[in-house]
């Protein structure tokens, strides 16, 4: 069993204390040598399976942050069990906490105002839904100053000057703009949710209660947002993953397992003559055999 302890002096893996980035092999060697290795498309992830245990980096090799999961969840890379050891706060143990204040929230144990408990630098988030713990993860603490500095137009959608892509189906655009806007940088505004949410005027959108589901106001921005017909030929390969930066800032708590984004036609490849190679998650049963036949190395994540 793997005890967490987390207090206002350190943050301790099995009585070893822990500061971030830590190596891989320092955490196989405090956890367990035994987890398998996840390779992203733009990241590693180190899963123990057994222990319901996620471990994040960037290269490989440096550990930025870890995560604890209490519910199973779909995605390739989800540990097979829950975390089923015990995770303290200065003695307390939140999980058996939440058992027992169904009312009450994480901030009571003295976090900032998102739900986390911060201390020396750390940040321990919690992923609560109708008071139950389903995920806790632990890294460095980059505070976040919501609305402070964005522009009164950044997330207005305006009419272009220019030909755009029309759509035919909502899943496969939003492949597209994965790779334009996060991969490649081409799509701007970069979208970021949380950002939106301080922007938007129309309501308050909470993203803690309203993520597990799509936010109607982002998916229409989405919908509603032009691509430009000269970007087309960037595209020569599309990449389905629940990780994806599209599909957390439509509904970041969804869990991996919905079919809100699914590619439901092939009809639009005909804008982007040089797609060569689909890996998909998000589809329908046939578009896998499509793609191929209308020439694209297509296979499931």
């Amino acid at each position: 069993m793997v005890h967490i302890e987390f207090s206002s002096d350190s943050f301790q893996i099995n009585s070893v204390a822990v500061q971030f980035p830590v190596s891989i092999g320092a955490l196989k060697e405090i956890i367990s040598p035994e987890c398998r290795e996840h390779k992203g498309k733009n990241n590693t992830l180190f899963v123990w399976d057994d222990l319901g245990i996620i471990a994040y980096t960037s290269n490989g090799e440096l550990v930025n942050s870890l995560g604890f999961e209490l519910e199973i969840s779909t995605y390739d890379f989800s540990p097979k069990a829950v975390f089923s050891g015990t995770f303290n706060f200065s003695g307390e143990d939140i999980i058996e906490y939440y058992k027992t204040h169904e009312n009450e929230r994480v901030i009571t144990f003295k976090g900032d105002d998102s739900g986390a408990l911060v201390q020396n630098g750390l940040s321990a988030w919690f992923s609560v839904r109708k008071d139950v713990i389903q995920a806790i993860e632990v890294s460095l603490y980059k505070p976040y100053v919501r609305g402070e500095g964005i522009a009164a137009d950044k997330y207005t959608i305006k009419p272009i000057d220019e030909e755009e892509i029309e759509f035919v189906d909502f899943g496969f655009k939003l492949s597209i703009i994965e790779e334009l806007m996060y991969m490649k940088g081409l799509l701007k505004p970069k979208f970021d949710l949380y950002e939106f949410a301080d922007w938007y005027k129309g309501r308050e959108i909470d993203i803690d209660e309203e993520g597990y589901e799509p936010i109607a106001e982002v998916t229409q921005y989405f919908k509603d947002l032009p691509i430009p017909k000269r970007l087309a030929p960037e595209i020569t390969e599309i990449y389905q993953d629940g990780g994806n930066d599209i599909y957390m800032n439509l509904s970041p708590f969804s869990g991996g397992a919905v079919e809100y984004w699914d590619i439901e036609c092939s009809d639009d490849i005909k804008h982007f003559p040089n797609l060569k190679k689909a890996t998909l998650c998000y589809a329908q049963e046939p578009i896998c055999d499509e793609l191929i036949i209308l020439g694209v190395d297509a296979e499931w994540i």
